[in-house]
């Protein structure tokens, strides 16, 4: 898979802008400001519905405009497309795929990237929010029908909170507690698939780590990810995360422990959880166990690499994290190598730390690097360069 091309109106700092891409590596050179990170952002967007730099999708929109769109033509399993998305100030977003109007939640599946930004580092050193998010997006990736049960656990999470502030205001009632029970099926039955669905990612995600992280680093420092789900903690350990959302919410505490493999082991250990937790429930008026309370923790020479991994140390474990998720996406896809996109990564490696970031990526099918600096770069990933000055491309 390949980005032919990038056409952007009313994005960012960009009124209009037409952007060539090859294959292999593209290297897009500006000084700061100038709108490098803008292309790749909108890049993102379309393979993820979400940004790396903002949690609304209002800021994408050009200051004094009501909406803004992005247009992608792709190479995709063997053929091209035209995928596009118009972001809206009010009101739903709406895509396209070749002209045919489909769901926006659908365009994941008709373009893969993996985008590594200097904003990662809070995959390391920031809340469980952003790890559930990053798995997620992967696990959307490599299946885009779980977007509908992330949706569907969100939904559920949703109304089972109303029920239960309802509760706490009026005191539960009988029918109530019925309604509390329907809700709690529906809560098992999503979450449950989402808790076996990233297990098996976390899992699957730890031999790519190792192996992207040596090759960056040059080193063995161990690189690991443990399951923290909130179903096998204790009422102790129950933190005091206010948050809703899938992927989007701000805590979650939890056991560390494995679930069993027997099918609907996962299920009866969130029932029992729901069941062990229901007055503290009541009393707080939220949901306080289930995937959106859950965290995944990263080991680094056995131990938590948030507190103790020094600033280097997490910049190479979130950078190999994401040269894991692209390693994982080229093994599963039909269509080819995800984008791989790196945003202002060189700027912060020394000299032989680039060497080996070149040598890792080189091999995909293409490759889009930001940088502010030229020499920054490895020359291998500069044979493409596109010039950026405030928001117009003046070289390409």
């Amino acid at each position: 898979m390949r980005v032919t091309h990038l056409s952007l109106t009313d994005f960012r700092n960009y009124a209009q802008v037409e952007v060539p891409f090859n294959p292999g590596p593209n290297l897009i050179v500006g000084s700061n400001g100038q709108g490098k990170t803008n292309l790749v952002e909108a890049l993102g967007f379309l393979s993820t519905l979400g940004s790396h730099r903002v949690s609304t999708t209002a800021a994408m929109i050009r200051s004094g405009e009501d909406a803004a769109i992005i247009r992608a033509k792709l190479e995709y399993n063997g053929r091209d497309l035209l995928a596009e998305v118009q972001i809206n100030r009010s009101g739903l977003n709406r895509a396209q795929v070749n002209r045919s109007v489909i769901k926006t939640r659908e365009l994941p599946r008709y373009f893969s990237s993996v985008l590594f930004a200097p904003e990662d580092l809070a995959l390391v050193r920031g809340d469980p929010s952003g790890r559930r998010r990053f798995l997620d997006q992967l696990l959307v990736l490599r299946s885009p029908r779980l977007t509908g049960v992330l949706a569907d656990y969100d939904r559920v999470l949703r109304q089972r909170n109303s029920l239960l502030k309802s509760a706490r205001a009026s005191g539960l009632r009988t029918t109530q507690l019925g309604t509390l029970e329907v809700w709690d099926d529906r809560l098992v039955e999503f979450g449950s698939e989402i808790i076996d669905e990233r297990a098996k990612l976390t899992d699957e995600l730890g031999g790519p780590l190792r192996s992207a992280y040596e090759a960056v680093v040059d080193a063995d420092h161990g690189p690991a990810l443990l399951g923290a789900l909130s179903i096998l903690g204790s009422d102790d350990t129950l933190g005091s995360d206010e948050g809703t959302d899938v992927g989007t919410s701000s805590g979650g505490s939890a056991g560390t422990a494995g679930i069993a493999k027997e099918a609907g082991a996962t299920a009866e250990l969130f029932r029992a959880a729901l069941s062990g937790v229901r007055r503290k429930e009541l009393d707080r008026g939220m949901t306080l166990v289930g995937p959106h309370r859950d965290d995944v923790v990263f080991m680094l020479n056995a131990l938590p690499a948030r507190g103790y991994a020094s600033h280097g140390e997490s910049w190479s474990f979130a950078l190999a994290l994401k040269l894991a998720a692209a390693e994982l996406l080229r093994r599963d896809s039909a269509s080819g190598d995800p984008v791989l996109i790196l945003d202002d990564v060189f700027a912060e490696l020394d000299q032989s730390r680039r060497s080996r970031l070149a040598a890792a990526v080189l091999g995909f099918d293409q490759v889009l690097i930001t940088a502010a600096v030229f020499e920054d770069v490895p020359k291998q990933l500069a044979a493409h360069t596109i010039h950026i000055n405030a928001g117009e491309v003046v070289d390409g």
